[in-house]
């Protein structure tokens, strides 16, 4: 299962979640792929030849032959439709819209976990000072999901993996890495998800210094 054609844009720093998501896809999936990292800080991703490639001039792009496709979740599903055969969302159509439905809140909510707590703690070890009341509230609406999602104590989201599971493992790792107070079945289930050897690859990137 393997075609050359397929590249993969990334920011340079490796610690976009979206691109790592979809890394995490194509690894799973077996399918080989390069990576292209590019310099966001520089505006790499508004010089020309990326923005004729990236409608949306952002991170995570995929390449594949004279197919261009940016935005995470419609990278995860081109390469679930394109590539069926290592699956990384649920076979069973309402679990399946259950993890498209979490990935989707994952990128659109919460935003006071991602301004306060930025994957610079997941992926560089910075680590911040208390959350604001905001963020607090936040966290609960969190916490309060992810419990009932695992409240019978299971492994995964699902029946088996799934990428939703790895998003939420990363938005739960915000916290536990920066020592926020987490509970503790959340602590164990985003440690196990991070032990994945696909997510262990890209949390070993070789990182530019900040």
């Amino acid at each position: 299962m393997s075609d050359s054609r397929l590249k993969l844009y990334v920011d340079a720093q490796f610690t976009s979640p979206y691109a790592m998501s979809d890394f995490v896809v194509l690894r799973e999936k077996g399918i080989d792929f390069e990576v292209i990292p590019l310099d966001l800080d520089t505006l790499e991703n508004q010089a020309d030849g990326y923005a004729s490639l990236s409608l949306t001039q952002r991170v995570p792009t995929l390449v594949h032959g004279d197919f261009a496709l940016s935005e995470s979740s419609a990278i995860a599903e081109y390469l679930e439709e394109t590539f069926p055969q290592v699956p990384v969302y649920p076979q069973d159509r309402q679990q399946r819209a259950k993890a498209r439905q979490i990935q989707a809140w994952l990128r659109s909510d919460l935003m006071p976990i991602r301004q306060e707590r930025s994957t610079l703690v997941v992926f560089y070890g910075i680590q911040s000072g208390p959350l604001s009341p905001v963020a607090e509230a936040a966290t609960r609406k969190l916490f309060a999901a992810a419990q009932a999602l695992l409240a019978d104590g299971r492994e995964n989201l699902f029946d088996q993996w799934s990428i939703a599971d790895v998003d939420l493992a990363l938005m739960l790792n915000r916290l536990v890495l920066n020592g926020d107070a987490v509970p503790a079945v959340l602590v164990e289930y985003a440690q196990r998800q991070w032990q994945r050897a696909s997510v262990q690859e890209w949390v070993r990137f070789q990182r530019p210094a900040l």
